[in-house]
């Protein structure tokens, strides 16, 4: 029997499934993409990355005629309420009957709540009367807030909110190790993954820096930049970096501050900093220009959970002054990359902007350690964390429900 030869032609293989196809997650968030701010600019990169592997993913969050940028993915418009006094913010309220028969009709596998709103605790109650696993992720201190308006006494009574609405998923996602640490230390809960920050490196980098641009806003290439980066609100820490910097005129340390962001604090941070250079909403290419054009951040806020822009300005090769609290502190490398000071200690951070505006071989060398540190935030990687998680409870789930059978 003549042996048979295999065939040259070539046959076409099957292209191979993508990682994540068929996966069907429902994200709730109080801001998708109505007002830009570092959460929500997170989570359209994990919806597009995604979306990149397969998943189905809907989105139901507030809808305005104008929002700050394109929502990534299907943007499902829940009922919500302007905040009294920020009004640029809403609260979703309910999960009204529309959004129930989407909700229902997409039929996820895995809830994902991005904000311990009213309608997120809504979405828990459908999502646990119907056996579906629940992830929350964490992106502010909102128990800290009331201390920036003068209701510090009301701390300990949003905490326990939290605590509550935390309890009823089945995980949490954090920033950082030491916000983890925060939440466990809150008994919010005890399952909880890390997802980090990523960093676009062709966007931040030192080869950003532009002296023609400083120049064009008044600041001369010897001056030292010290930036503040980030949305003009109280909560930012806007008190203690002005406070701080009252504390360098005292001294005479030359210096030069340059603002970027906006908010509706501007009237009363440019009242506080008359000799500052405010450079307003920067985004994109500019915005790494603007970061990279400073010489040191300075970030006192103690409210983030992770701290984009203190990542963006290590990427930038600049030294970060910041306070030591969740976010910083798993970023920067006191006396290494930059300072973590106490929190509201002025005269401290007075003291280590000092040594930078002074030393410009010590900006340099804390620079580029921060600028390495950096380059370990890759975005893809940082995304695939949460599709693991999310797989990782529905499995869990699925055996309780077989256990249970």
């Amino acid at each position: 029997m003549a042996r048979t030869m295999p065939s040259t032609e070539t046959i076409p293989s099957e292209k191979p499934a993508a990682p994540l196809a068929g996966l069907r997650v429902a994200l709730f968030s109080g801001n998708y993409n109505y007002v830009r701010d570092g959460a929500n600019q997170a989570l359209n990169r994990l919806v597009g990355y995604l979306l990149r592997q397969g998943a189905d993913v809907r989105i139901y969050a507030p809808k305005v005629e104008n929002p700050a940028f394109p929502a990534t993915g299907e943007l499902i418009g829940v009922p919500s309420l302007a905040i009294p006094g920020r009004a640029e913010y809403r609260v979703p309220m309910a999960l009204s009957p529309r959004v129930r028969r989407d909700l229902a009709a997409f039929a996820p596998q895995v809830i994902h709540v991005a904000s311990p709103d009213i309608a997120a605790h809504r979405a828990v109650s459908w999502a646990r009367r119907r056996g579906l696993p629940i992830l929350a992720s964490v992106h502010t201190r909102f128990e800290t807030y009331p201390r920036y308006y003068n209701m510090a006494f009301l701390e300990p009574v949003l905490e326990a909110m939290l605590r509550r609405f935390y309890r009823r998923c089945d995980a949490l996602v954090a920033p950082s190790e030491s916000m983890a640490q925060v939440l466990r230390d809150q008994r919010m809960n005890y399952d909880i993954d890390i997802w980090s920050r990523g960093v676009d490196r062709e966007i931040f980098n030192p080869g950003r820096r532009d002296n023609a641009w400083r120049r064009s806003l008044g600041i001369a290439d010897d001056e030292v930049v010290i930036g503040f980066l980030g949305r003009l609100v109280m909560e930012k820490g806007l008190d203690v970096f002005s406070d701080t910097i009252d504390q360098l005129v005292r001294r005479n340390i030359a210096h030069k501050v340059l603002v970027v962001g906006e908010g509706p604090a501007r009237d009363w941070f440019t009242a506080r900093l008359p000799d500052a250079v405010f450079a307003g909403f920067q985004g994109g290419s500019d915005l790494g220009r603007a970061v990279a054009s400073m010489d040191m951040l300075f970030n006192p806020s103690i409210t983030e959970t992770f701290g984009n822009v203190t990542l963006e300005a290590m990427a930038c090769g600049i030294p970060v002054v910041a306070a030591a609290a969740t976010g910083s502190q798993s970023l920067v490398d006191d006396h290494g990359s930059g300072r973590l000071i106490t929190p509201g200690a002025v005269r401290q951070f007075a003291e280590a902007l000092r040594c930078y505006a002074e030393d410009p071989e010590l900006r340099a060398r804390h620079g580029a350690a921060g600028e390495e540190r950096s380059l370990e935030f890759s975005w893809d990687r940082i995304n695939q964390a949460v599709a693991d998680t999310y797989l990782r409870l529905i499995r869990q789930k699925q055996k309780r429900l077989e256990g249970a059978g």
